[in-house]
């Protein structure tokens, strides 16, 4: 491959894309040399088999000669709405070179020639944060919040954070010294910003290009956020089976199709590199018609189109497939005792789970006589961690003095049940004006047993944080937009299901983890590092860094 001309060079680089704004420049500078160009990602939750979109292409850039640098973008992973707290920012940042450098090892792609950036090391330079107040000195907040908006994670109240983002972005074209930057049609309007606002620095116009769109295995935009529309790079091949079988694949319907749409971009691209033939084989039992390789994608989606094909043997050829290419990576992990390691530091909340996922059963750990693996007393399988908590965004409706207590309050709290609002006490009055409860926005513990307090049952728990000293209570405040009812969720957890488990307050399983529960130092609650999120963002608390949330 290293032979290519420049033409068939060009023919390589933009195969597959969606769209290219640039090309007279990129064809300028392959008459001349082989093109340099970046593609970022930030390290925020876990990669999934997604990711193998990108890296399709980038094993196609590497084939045609391209100089490739991969930005580990740790600080746009901060300023997207504190997707990933800076507390653990720097081991994902570690996590997601290895993981890409195993994708890419798994597919046969070389990478001696590629390089890794992370971006805390050139963005906290004086050159670039100059240059980035210059920047902002032109870019209006219409244009900012504009590019961002299919990138950033779109808020009723922006944080200026998320507004930065794409003008540093922009930036790095720069800073990195290419030509051109790589990423998905959804950052096509960053793109634009940075052709429009880096010549008025005095820097040159980058070239663009830009994959496709998969859809997720439940038929939306694949995500980490979003268990059901994922599967991990390191999910056991059971796993991979049981995800795929769940997957949205509605027969003949080829356009809401995330498993056709990841052949398409992924398996035939993937197959026909390095001069082999792409090939795709649905096995059949010959009472159905037998075996059936596909060595092009258009054949087989008009099959699936006219219903030749059913959704279940498609998912089944997409099985295997997707096992065989996971495989090395798991080997990868299983075989380097530090890489596991590193799962546990940069997602601290899903250690066990990784571990049964990655490693084959005939080597698990089997847990101490009188322990599970989840490490609850014997005879229990269910975790003490927060996915037992039913957490809800509430509201406030009314708030009174509590007739037999002058430290606590009465309120009538909306949680979303469609019995109406509940009764709850709070120890709230020393701290919190009664006015300042009235319509006020908070989240509750909606699944603890009820309790009297002085002659009044409490149905919920307001939760709230302390300073260290306990002088101080501020009420955790879910952002604006948050619906009322909605469930907290932190990454990598199950969410407890409402209606399901209530909590006996004798094995105070709420105490067990709310010793867990902390802020950080930009207000972000969290458990063991990880935040609570709502669909709107984060869950903050109005000026406490430190302390404790009851």
């Amino acid at each position: 491959m290293s032979q290519l001309n420049p033409d068939e060079k060009f023919t390589l680089i933009t195969r597959n894309l969606q769209e290219v704004l640039g090309e007279d420049e990129i064809k300028k500078v392959l008459a001349e040399r082989d093109l340099k160009l970046y593609w970022g990602t930030a390290p925020t939750g876990k990669p999934h088999i997604g990711y193998f979109v990108p890296m399709s292409k980038i094993a196609d850039f590497l084939a045609a000669g391209c100089q490739v640098t991969i930005l580990l973008a740790d600080i746009h992973a901060f300023l997207d709405n504190m997707k990933a707290p800076l507390e653990l920012v720097n081991h994902r940042t570690k996590y997601y070179e290895a993981i890409i450098k195993a994708m890419l090892t798994s597919i046969g792609t070389p990478i001696d020639k590629l390089k890794f950036v992370v971006g805390s090391n050139y963005q906290l330079s004086a050159a670039y944060s100059m240059d980035n107040f210059r920047l902002c000195a032109c870019i209006t907040e219409h244009d900012a919040k504009k590019a961002g908006a299919e990138v950033v994670k779109q808020v009723e109240s922006p944080l200026l954070s998320g507004l930065l983002y794409p003008g540093m972005q922009a930036l790095d074209e720069h800073f990195l010294e290419v030509d051109a930057q790589f990423g998905g049609v959804d950052q096509r309007k960053i793109f634009v910003m940075a052709e429009k606002y880096l010549p008025q620095l005095g820097y040159k116009k980058r070239a663009h290009l830009m994959n496709p769109m998969v859809p997720g295995l439940a038929g939306s935009k694949m995500s980490s956020s979003d268990p059901d529309s994922k599967i991990d790079l390191l999910d056991d091949p059971k796993a991979v089976e049981r995800k795929l079988k769940k997957a949205f694949c509605e027969e003949g319907n080829v356009t809401d199709n995330g498993i056709l749409s990841f052949i398409k971009a992924v398996l035939f691209p993937l197959g026909s590199l390095y001069g082999k033939q792409p090939e795709f084989t649905i096995r059949r039992l010959e009472k159905f018609g037998g075996d059936i390789r596909y060595t092009d994608y258009h054949a087989l989606e008009a099959d699936f189109r006219d219903k030749k094909v059913h959704p279940g043997d498609l998912k089944a050829g997409a099985t295997a497939a997707l096992n065989a290419l996971l495989a090395p990576i798991r080997e990868t992990f299983n075989k380097d005792s530090e890489l596991l390691k590193l799962i546990e530091t940069a997602y601290p909340q899903v250690s066990d789970k990784v571990k049964q996922k990655v490693v084959p059963k005939k080597e698990a750990v089997v847990p101490a006589a009188g322990a599970t693996a989840t490490g609850s007393k014997k005879g229990s399988e269910k975790p003490e961690d927060v996915s037992r908590l039913d957490i809800r965004v509430a509201q406030i409706i009314s708030a009174r003095s509590h007739p037999n207590n002058p430290k606590s309050y009465i309120e009538e709290i909306e949680v979303g049940d469609a019995t109406g609002p509940r009764t709850v006490v709070s120890g709230l009055a020393d701290y919190i004006p009664l006015a300042d409860l009235q319509g006020r926005r908070i989240l509750t513990v909606c699944n603890l047993k009820p309790a009297k307090f002085q002659g009044v049952e409490s149905h919920a728990m307001v939760l709230a944080a302390s300073d260290a000293e306990g002088k101080v209570i501020e009420l955790l405040e879910p952002p604006e937009g948050a619906e009322i009812g909605e469930a907290v969720t932190w990454e990598g957890y199950e969410t407890a299901l409402r209606g399901g488990e209530v909590l006996n307050p004798k094995q105070n399983m709420f105490g067990k983890v709310a010793v867990e529960f902390g802020l950080t130092m930009e207000r972000v609650a969290h458990y063991k590092g990880v935040p609570f999120m709502t669909s709107k963002g984060p869950v903050t608390v109005k000026s406490l860094t430190e302390g404790n949330i009851r």
